[in-house]
């Protein structure tokens, strides 16, 4: 091509990664990365972070290839007739193509006292922001974790295995998408940890308050500490933007991850919804929907039709401190099996992926290398405070 094409990245997770370190390797293809952190954020370390065994980030300059130009700052709104993104700091982002990939936060609590006394933790400056209060905190003093998922399975394990006093309040079933073997090994090795496992009717947060947490069938948890882990939420920035979106936020994409609304946008990761029925918001669907997501630019770059998307899974890893774990396989549809490996072997199987996570997109920014006369380091723009 004669033309070179501009590509703005907006979110700088495993997905927006992913995709601008794929772009990079075409030399008729500059790449803008914006993202409101100067570090990449290893989300599947944030419980880590709480427990104080990781601090859950990597430079940019390890994983970003050296042609990517990095931003950071926020995008405020996305102007998709004048094809640019406004920065929240004033200043503007031309583009030829966005990939959206505005990742996920924590959910809005709908619990009474949730949002004054609960402490998020979905977020790296949320579990920076906890970390101290749980130093803070005698270690006979009562933890309440909230949330049946991963996150909150992994914080239970890893403030437990610190020797804290931890309740786990799962609302229905704890972790529900292991298979029923799966979540009987997970159960057995909470308990061993010293994890107060609550689930089934009543075991539902009804309020929460300085002090306690009040399930619905009127018990009360004394709780020095209470941590929410109990779902995803998505940035608005598209619904703001006047794009299509799904009951959550999630920006609406066909089946190759083009915006329904406009043929220049792409998504990727937890805010993408193709075809109105996204994937679990996940480290592992990101990666590949990042991938994905830069096939279908390169294909429309080059007047071809983007091919339709295809994810394939393994299983959900959970680690349960830092010396068990457990692997839950899965179809490569993502419906949990019989199978599962646990204990010590679980431990190191999810330390292996956490590690192998990081070293596949720096290796994928060293193969992007460099352009001709282009060896800085990333441009980047500090943010304004």
């Amino acid at each position: 091509m004669d033309k070179n094409t501009d590509v703005v990245v907006i979110g700088g997770g495993y997905a927006g990664v992913t995709a601008a370190n794929r772009l990079a390797h075409r030399d008729d293809v500059s790449v803008t990365l914006i993202n409101p952190r100067p570090d990449f954020v290893e989300r599947i370390r944030l419980h880590q972070l709480v427990g104080g065994t990781h601090d859950a980030v990597v430079d940019y300059g390890e994983v970003l290839a050296e042609n990517i130009r990095l931003v950071v700052d926020s995008v405020a709104t996305i102007d998709t007739a004048g094809r640019s993104v406004a920065l929240t700091t004033g200043g503007t982002v031309g583009y030829d193509y966005l990939i959206y990939a505005v990742g996920s936060g924590s959910a809005e609590p709908d619990v009474p006292g949730a949002a004054e006394f609960a402490h998020p933790i979905a977020t790296l400056e949320e579990a920076r922001r906890l970390r101290p209060v749980v130093a803070a905190a005698p270690s006979t003093a009562p933890v309440t974790v909230v949330g049946s998922g991963p996150t909150g399975i992994e914080t239970a394990a890893e403030l437990a295995e610190e020797g804290r006093a931890v309740t786990l309040v799962c609302g229905q079933v704890l972790g529900p998408y292991l298979h029923p073997r799966g979540r009987r090994s997970v159960a057995r090795t909470l308990a061993e940890l010293g994890v107060t496992v609550l689930e089934g009717p009543g075991a539902r947060v009804a309020a929460v308050t300085r002090d306690a947490v009040r399930l619905d069938d009127g018990r009360e948890l004394p709780s020095r500490v209470t941590v929410w882990a109990t779902g995803f939420g998505v940035p608005d920035l598209a619904a703001r933007s006047g794009l299509s979106t799904d009951a959550v936020g999630r920006l609406l994409t066909d089946g190759t991850l083009t915006s329904v609304d406009d043929a220049r946008i792409i998504a990727a990761g937890d805010a993408a919804a193709p075809a109105d029925a996204p994937f679990r918001m996940s480290c592992q669907a990101a990666g590949q929907l990042g991938t994905r997501a830069a096939r279908t630019v390169l294909s429309r770059i080059a007047g071809e039709q983007p091919a339709p998307l295809k994810l394939r899974f393994a299983g959900q890893c959970v680690s349960l401190g830092r010396r068990t774990g457990i692997f839950q396989f899965a179809s490569m549809n993502d419906h949990a099996n019989q199978f599962f490996l646990g204990g010590r072997p679980g431990a190191k199987l999810k330390e292996f992926i956490c590690k192998s996570t990081v070293k596949q997109l720096v290796n994928e920014a060293r193969k992007s290398g460099p352009r001709p006369g282009r060896g800085e380091a990333p441009a980047t723009v500090e943010r304004v405070a």
